[in-house]
């Protein structure tokens, strides 16, 4: 009996243990951010600042998920919520302190995450995308301009079996543009280096070269030439990749077929047409993540050239997946002189996938598209304190923390289904266990 006692006791303790642990890993993780918004605004709105973040931790809704009235009831109580919400509103309307403070901080964690790759001797990726934060029931901020909606894009795409496909035309809605940086290894979890937001209208206005060209300059003169740029076909262009050339960085495109290229006997054809008829070199089994089962991939590596930039030495990589799957065709810059180089680049592209999952997790799970603010700067810093929150729970999954991962889902999110076992999407069970764990210790 004493030995049963013992063990619910400590069992007990095993929630608040974990909550104390995470709590200080937060603490930590923000630190630095945290002592440099002391030396500029009133304590107060510090304490706020990270009561928020623990707030954003708790409170998951993707459509009401960063209103401020619903934050402020969680940041105190459902009695306090219009005491809650104007803490949160001084805090955003603060003139002391801008949302470049947080990406500061941000940027920095990931140079320690590239120092600590660089010491494994890991090739470092950085991994390029852009997608749009949408908000279409918007009509009086100035700062929102037209953007494609990709929503629209996927509920218009034909389903088998259902009569009057809609038309191809693009749908746009008012909403900002959004560009994402991530760092990232051959293998583990990735870090946030940038998230960023602009639109093409108002005070505020930029245009996309602009943005990209500062990203690009930015991350030439703190990386240099030490990692390999990957990006989708969206980058696919004689333009980008001059810019590339031009700065003497290392790129991976996966290149769009109709483009044309230079082969080795110097004929200017389409992309797709370079490699027809030949067969892959080399052959492998690759586990397919979404369909869970391995296929068999062939691959083949060709030197090619660009029309407008004949005197540089280019590689195009082309991926077969197998019968009725389009080919990887990957264009860079890169010495491809064995297949194993190639099969490096080809796990390098498959690696973009993160930044994907990225944007998803976002607008989904921690509500990007739901925050309802008047003003730029306000609204560019509850945004930044989401991609602070997001890059504290990409350093959870790292490694050495798998101990207190598997206590944190145990505890929070247990599942018993062999699906949600060996699914590879923790960050959302994290957070589920996260809004359990903490509101029985408050509670």
């Amino acid at each position: 009996m004493n030995t049963t006692a013992k063990q619910t006791n400590s069992e007990q303790e095993w929630p608040l243990s974990v909550g104390l642990f995470y709590q200080q890993r937060l603490t930590q993780f923000t630190r630095s951010i945290v002592e440099e918004l002391t030396a500029l605004m009133d304590v107060r709105l510090v304490r706020t600042f990270s009561q928020l973040l623990i707030t954003l931790l708790r409170f998951r809704h993707r459509n009401n998920g960063l209103l401020l009235s619903e934050l402020g009831e969680h940041l105190l109580s459902a009695r306090q919520a219009p005491a809650g919400t104007k803490r949160i509103s001084n805090l955003l309307r603060c003139p002391h302190w801008s949302h470049t403070l947080i990406q500061k901080g941000i940027r920095t964690k990931a140079q320690t995450f590239y120092d600590q790759l660089h010491q494994q001797g890991q090739r470092v990726l950085i991994l390029w995308d852009e997608s749009v934060m949408e908000k279409p029931e918007t009509l009086a901020s100035e700062d929102l301009a037209a953007v494609r909606s990709s929503k629209a894009r996927r509920l218009k795409r034909i389903r088998p079996g259902y009569f009057n496909p809609p038309d191809g035309k693009p749908i746009c809605v008012p909403g900002l543009e959004w560009v994402g940086i991530l760092l990232a290894g051959t293998s583990g979890a990735p870090c946030l280096y940038k998230f960023e937001w602009w639109t093409r209208r108002g005070e505020h206005a930029r245009q996309r070269t602009d943005v990209l060209d500062d990203t690009l300059s930015e991350l030439t003169q703190r990386f240099g030439q030490t990692v390999l740029h990957v990006f989708d076909r969206g980058y696919a262009s004689q333009t980008w990749l001059g810019k590339l050339l031009t700065a003497q960085l290392k790129g991976l495109i996966r290149w769009q077929t109709h483009y044309r290229l230079l082969h080795q006997a110097g004929e200017s054809i389409k992309t797709w047409e370079i490699t027809r008829g030949k067969r892959s070199v080399d052959h492998r089994l690759v586990y397919d993540a979404v369909q869970k089962c391995y296929r068999k991939m062939g691959i083949i590596y060709q030197p090619v050239r660009h029309p407008a930039y004949p005197d540089v030495a280019l590689y195009l990589i082309v991926s077969r997946p197998g019968k009725g799957r389009t080919p990887w065709y990957l264009l860079t810059n890169e010495v491809i002189d064995s297949v194993e180089a190639a099969w490096q680049m080809v796990f390098a592209y498959a690696r973009r996938w993160q930044i994907e999952t990225a944007f998803r997790y976002s607008k989904s799970e921690l509500a990007l598209e739901s925050p309802r603010l008047w003003f730029w700067e306000n609204r560019l810093k509850l945004m930044m304190i989401v991609a602070l929150l997001y890059a504290f729970l990409l350093s959870l999954l790292r490694a050495e923390l798998s101990h207190w991962q598997q206590l944190l889902l145990r505890l929070g999110c247990h599942r018993t289904g062999k699906r949600c076992r060996e699914a590879s999407a923790p960050l959302y069970r994290i957070r589920i266990a996260f809004t359990h764990l903490w509101s029985q210790n408050s509670g």
